[in-house]
């Protein structure tokens, strides 16, 4: 039993039933025995790898994105790069390793880490250390200089914590995690029914479990109303799905493998696939213009993705082209991320369309 399922344990004593968010924010951020606060998550030798840690390309490319976002925005004298849970800072590195070429950025970006995890800020900082501009770190959003900003979030949202509702013969109720009779981890559709549902949601059949995440859609809504106020654009990157529906996705990973949501609480992590309708709903309603969701391996390609890719090998050995292959197939073949991982854009009012989203119709 690790230290975090001791505790958890003792709360569903006290209250019958914690709620599945309240099980994941545990697991990942109590403030000593959280997942992200005390240890190195990212790589081979971690539990899982991200796309910005297979493939330089991917960081490269999103730089291009946010260098044509400035421009679009006016080319300010001072613009905000902020990443939302950066991850070992990889991303961050190659992104500010492309937006070299644009002349002027580098004078104007202002770099914003939002990060909770001491663990990973201290590698954050290493990774860095010369990266040609000066790097500001936060626990939270609010924290963070208000004024034009650029925002990315890859495999952000999936962590924040989702809520279970089950459709039983007398209505919806909010799944627990509980303590069975053999006193082990269980799910039990015993908490209070949702005060709201989604109308998709009204016609499912008994038996039917939905996930919905008001704090991804608070959030997203507080980051959305703040851009639109302030001029900006974001830029999420995330493994979901674009239209909403009935099922659970909770997973745990350790290792690179899929274990038990209940296994070894505080050392697994723990992730939900994102609803982006959701998301797109909430940016869209604090003010800013939504383009996608659109599948991540079109995305890439259509950023430049083989020219890129082309530009690499000439120079690489032998071996360095059998891992940039692989990084590439990685982040955008069909069979890994290129179509489970979706790409959402949001900009603020008056911008026009992002690449490489086309124009909605009726739009210059």
């Amino acid at each position: 039993m690790t230290p975090l399922e001791r505790i958890i344990r003792e709360r569903i004593a006290q209250t019958g039933g914690i709620t599945v968010a309240e099980y994941m924010d545990l697991c990942l951020g109590h403030p000593e025995l959280g997942y992200y606060m005390s240890r190195q998550p990212l790589g081979r030798e971690g539990d899982f790898i991200t796309a910005p840690e297979a493939s330089q390309i991917f960081g490269e490319l999103v730089g291009v994105w946010i260098a044509a976002g400035w421009q679009a925005i006016g080319a300010p004298k001072r613009i905000d790069l902020i990443e939302l849970g950066p991850g070992r800072g990889t991303l961050m590195r190659d992104i500010l390793r492309a937006v070299r070429v644009m002349p002027g950025f580098m004078d104007a970006v202002h770099v914003h880490l939002v990060e909770i995890s001491p663990a990973l800020r201290k590698v954050q900082e290493e990774m860095l250390a010369d990266c040609g501009t000066d790097v500001s770190w936060h626990v939270n959003l609010a924290d963070v200089p208000r004024g034009p900003a650029i925002v990315v979030a890859n495999e952000f949202f999936d962590a924040l914590p989702v809520r279970h509702y089950e459709r039983l013969a007398d209505g919806w109720r909010e799944r627990l995690v509980m303590i069975d009779g053999e006193g082990s981890f269980c799910f039990a559709a015993v908490g209070n029914a949702p005060e709201h549902l989604p109308e998709w949601a009204e016609t499912l059949e008994v038996g039917s479990i939905i996930e919905l995440s008001p704090e991804r859609t608070v959030f997203m809504e507080g980051l959305a109303a703040r851009l639109a106020e302030d001029g900006g654009a974001f830029l999420v990157f995330d493994y979901g799905h674009a239209v909403p529906g009935a099922g659970e996705t909770l997973q745990a990973v350790a290792r690179h493998e899929k274990v038990s949501v209940f296994h070894r609480p505080g050392e697994v992590d723990l992730t939900a696939h994102v609803d982006f309708h959701a998301l797109a709903v909430a940016a869209e309603r604090a003010g800013m213009t939504c383009w996608g969701p659109v599948e991540q391996g079109p995305f890439l390609r259509a950023m430049g993705l083989a020219a890129r890719h082309e530009m690499l090998r000439r120079k690489a050995s032998a071996r360095q082209k059998i891992i940039l292959k692989r990084g590439v197939e990685r982040i955008a073949g069909d069979a890994q991320m290129g179509r489970l991982f979706k790409v959402l854009a949001g900009v603020s009012p008056g911008l026009p369309a992002p690449a490489p989203f086309e124009p909605q119709t009726g739009e210059s």
